[in-house]
């Protein structure tokens, strides 16, 4: 067979690829279990995009399924083995502060933005064109090749163990929603929710905490924070001076007897706390040095004495190993309110070789001491596929051959479709040196960058499939 170059192939499907792209990108995918129905179990947005896609599985002739709108599938080639690749439809909410129609899919210096750009849906569509361009060149295959397409990715998942419960599970295959080179260990990752017990005692105080509230989802860190006291006290200069301390926007409105306090921090993905900065962690920080009443206070002294720190030693859990680096921390969910107490919600990922019971038992006699009990609200084990695993070196011999960069296995503590194959590693699509802009504002993703994992994806399915 004379030798393919994938670059070329791609460059001849540039601009239907663009257009694909644009469509896919266009749809605000975002759960929506308000307008939940049978067939379109996380609304009907994130249902439209499956459609979407399954449709441009059919035109291209391919065998498509929709697996009752949890997930479904685009099909290739013939034979007894599977071999999968997984993306995902769904993104998290867009927020504030888009210089771009966040769902706009516009171009301009050499980058596409739009929520879901980078993840996952530009990468997805990567993978697409991947098929899309064996398929165009008739290339023979020994096995068969499914495109599986989630839809609660950024939520709990319900679509892949939806899906592996009705369909059949790849021998191999590889997840477009991580870094190159190559991800074969993923951390142990934890939601936990600690509950404040409510204080009746009532005592001499300037202010009241009436109310608190940051962050939307666990896996981001929280850019915005605001919280109503009842006081008579004023407060705006001593807390614009905090403010500009920090280098922060913020302010105090009058409504009522009340007085909301709000500020802006810096959004980032959950995994890499130490990337934003946490709105929360800000305003219970100021709030905390004032006279307030004994629960409130008691709750703002538990997010800065224990949480204030993404490695988890204030919190008494620090721990790292040589396969996946450290344990982090992201306090992504703040809610109190003072006739009910309050209460946090922390993702936590641990590395492949640590027990998250150990990180239990030591939390639980933690919110013990401080009166807060603890709720684990979901628990993924690490995923670990070992280097010397074909689906590694497959891969890694694409990736070198393409790039003329190393393409050595790397540890990370994001959590990918990889971890519900047996034999599955995350590849791509964010290149090393890249800023990754996953749940951020104006998320975008490079178009040369795009393409070069279009490439790399042919070759690589084209690899593991002949």
């Amino acid at each position: 067979m004379n030798h393919i170059d994938w670059k070329i192939e791609v460059e001849k499907r540039k601009d239907s690829f663009l257009n694909d792209t644009q469509g896919l990108l266009q749809i605000r995918s975002v759960l929506d279990e308000g307008n939940a129905t049978k067939n379109a179990p996380f609304g009907p947005d994130i249902a439209a995009a499956l459609e979407y896609m399954l449709s441009l599985g059919e035109d291209a002739g391919m065998a498509v399924k929709n697996v009752d709108g949890y997930a479904g599938h685009i099909e290739m080639g013939a034979g007894e083995e599977l071999i999968a690749v997984l993306g995902h439809l769904d993104v998290v909410p867009e927020g504030d502060g888009w210089t771009v129609d966040p769902y706009g899919g516009e171009i301009k210096d050499g980058k596409i933005f739009a929520r879901g750009a980078i993840d996952d849906k530009g990468p997805t569509m990567a993978a697409w064109y991947g098929m899309k361009i064996i398929k165009e060149l008739n290339l023979p295959l020994s096995k068969r090749v499914r495109l599986i397409l989630g839809t609660d990715e950024e939520s709990q998942w319900r679509c892949v163990d939806h899906y592996f419960k009705h369909e059949e599970m790849p021998a191999a295959g590889f997840a477009p929603d991580a870094d190159f080179p190559i991800i074969h260990a993923e951390k142990g990752m934890m939601n936990v929710t600690m509950k404040q017990e409510v204080v009746t005692k009532e005592e001499e105080s300037e202010a009241v905490l009436h109310s608190f509230q940051s962050g939307l989802r666990l896996n981001m860190v929280p850019d915005r924070a605001e919280a109503h006291l009842i006081t008579a006290e004023k407060w705006e200069d001593r807390f614009q001076d905090f403010l500009n301390e920090n280098h922060l926007t913020g302010g105090i409105e009058e409504e009522g007897d009340m007085q909301r306090f709000y500020l802006t921090g810096k959004s980032a993905h959950g995994s890499t706390p130490e990337f934003g900065v946490n709105a929360g962690f800000m305003l219970a920080s100021f709030l905390s040095q004032l006279s307030l009443d004994h629960q409130g206070l008691s709750f703002l002294h538990f997010i800065k004495e224990h949480l204030m720190d993404s490695s988890g030693d204030k919190l008494g859990i620090k721990v790292e190993d040589e396969v996946s680096g450290m344990l982090t921390v992201n306090p992504g969910v703040f809610n109190y309110h003072k006739e009910d107490g309050g209460s946090l919600g922390l993702n936590i990922r641990y590395p492949v070789t640590h027990s998250g019971n150990t990180v239990m038992e030591i939390l639980g006699k933690l919110a013990e001491r401080e009166g807060f009990t603890i709720d684990v609200t979901k628990h993924t084990t690490p995923h670990f596929v070992d280097e010397q695993h074909t689906v590694v070196q497959t891969l890694k011999k694409v990736y070198e051959e393409q790039t003329g960069h190393s393409g050595k296995p790397i540890a990370i503590g994001g959590g990918t479709y990889a971890r519900s194959l047996e034999a599955g590693v995350a590849f791509g699509a964010l290149f090393p040196g890249r800023e990754d802009v996953a749940h951020q504002k104006d998320e975008y993703m490079f178009l040369e960058d795009l393409f070069s994992a279009a490439a790399i994806y042919a070759e690589a399915i084209y690899e593991l499939a002949k």
